[in-house]
């Protein structure tokens, strides 16, 4: 008897093309998430932060990123292979599942783009730009396609030997990115003015639309994961939504209880804290699980944001306090909520599963979240030594966007400025400083 080859089912391809484009906009979203909470001086660079690693993360994915993915395991379940560099051996006819292989691997590559711009918002308003243009691609390579490998291809130890479960990124994006923004945090030390200075969000209307997008994006990034048009899909975009809004609302009711006052960012915060947890374990709860999922993650995320000024790191953009502890959050809670009705198989703790499930999520969120930490301290402290990652003192005082970009967000080309006396041009300006190398 023989086997029928595989076929491209076009409700599936249909979808995965919506979902693709959606998990592509996060990324201008985020850049304008974090550009609305740095001060008016770095806004522009935010944004260029985001909107390079575009650029950046496709070369890199286009040329080996896939393969090392994506291939055939060379090392144990460690990485891939390089049998599609260059992305060689692909064209429109390939199928992977029910989708032309070329769309899977365009989905992949944006979770691999919105994965680096998400570790810039821990070190705003210091990195020197042409350090980030390094660290990008290196970082991509180094700690971002090892650990997808490990969790989502062929033979990866987490997905295969362990045995581990995370849908849609709780471990390559949620955890690397605040792991690796945590050890950058380190590298780069605090900004200037660090618990002295207010250092508020100079635009918070620009926050909540890039949250908007964000959770708009997220449809994409984890119904988009079930590779289909079909209920597992239709699940995860439930728990998704859930889980947001369980997030936003217990982000609230902590800032309630403790300040006294709910605050826009505070629900901005607390709706991406829900969605950042409910991304690893969507496909694996059901609803009352996606429900305590986002709540958990909007209630101790509200509180993990103000451990940098206990433990004296800057997270500029609260990378750590979000997406680190979130993602933690929501990939250990698969072993306690999970459902087989979900999993297909494996239960959680709640469900007659036992510790087991429980134990395999813990082992993974060790192993990426030390790795992402160790392997990019060493990128950082690397780049730091040869061509210097912190902006100078000046630099930083005068603000990276005239200082980077010769331009500012908000009076450039306007006569007087903020409304004082026009003395020189943004670019005179910018002379006056030493520009980066």
């Amino acid at each position: 008897m023989t086997l029928a080859a595989p076929r491209v089912d076009t409700g599936d391809t249909a979808w995965l093309l919506a979902a693709t484009a959606l998990v592509l906009l996060m990324t201008p979203g985020l850049a304008l998430f974090y550009g609305g909470m740095v001060r008016t001086k770095s806004v522009l660079n935010m944004l260029m932060m985001s909107f390079v690693s575009i650029a950046l993360v496709t070369v890199v994915w286009l040329a080996a990123g896939y393969s090392l993915v994506f291939g055939e395991d060379t090392a144990g379940g460690l990485i891939g292979s390089l049998d599609h560099l260059g992305m060689a051996g692909l064209d429109p006819d390939s199928v992977q599942g029910t989708v032309p292989t070329l769309l899977f691997a365009t989905f992949q590559l944006t979770f691999a783009v919105i994965t680096a711009a998400l570790v810039s918002g821990a070190i705003a308003d210091r990195a020197k730009f042409g350090a980030w243009l390094v660290f990008v691609p290196v970082w991509t390579l180094l700690v971002y396609v090892p650990v997808a490998h490990w969790t989502w291809g062929p033979g990866g130890w987490i997905l295969d030997r362990l045995g581990a479960l995370d849908f849609a990124g709780g471990l390559p994006v949620e955890i690397t990115s605040g792991a690796s923004g945590l050890a950058l945090c380190l590298v780069l030390g605090p900004r200037l003015g660090f618990k002295k200075d207010a250092m508020r969000p100079h635009n918070l209307p620009m926050v909540m639309l890039g949250a908007g997008l964000l959770w708009f994006g997220w449809f994409g990034f984890n119904a988009g994961s079930a590779l289909g048009a079909n209920g597992l899909a239709a699940a995860a975009f439930l728990n998704t939504l859930a889980a947001g809004c369980t997030g936003l609302l217990g982000w609230l009711l902590v800032e309630q209880k403790r300040d006294g006052h709910a605050t826009t960012l505070g629900a901005a915060s607390g709706a991406v804290a829900g969605l950042v947890a409910i991304t690893p374990s969507c496909g694996s709860v059901s609803l009352l699980g996606a429900l305590v999922v986002g709540l958990a993650a909007g209630v101790v995320c509200s509180y993990a944001v103000s451990w940098k000024f206990r433990l004296n790191y800057d997270d500029s953009l609260d990378v750590v306090g979000v997406h680190l502890v979130g993602g933690v959050i929501g990939t250990l809670l698969i072993g306690v909520f999970a459902v087989e009705s979900m999993t297909g198989g494996a239960e959680g703790l709640l469900y007659g599963g036992g510790l087991g499930q429980l134990g395999r999520q813990l082992v993974a969120v060790v192993a990426v979240g030390a790795y992402a930490f160790l392997v990019t301290y060493g990128i950082g402290k690397l780049i730091d030594r040869t061509l210097g990652f912190r902006a100078s003192e000046e630099q930083e005082h005068a603000g990276l966007d005239l200082t980077v970009h010769a331009e500012t967000a908000y009076d450039h080309g306007v006569p007087g400025g903020h409304g004082g006396p026009v003395t020189s041009s943004p670019v005179s300006l910018a002379q006056k400083v030493k520009p980066q190398a």
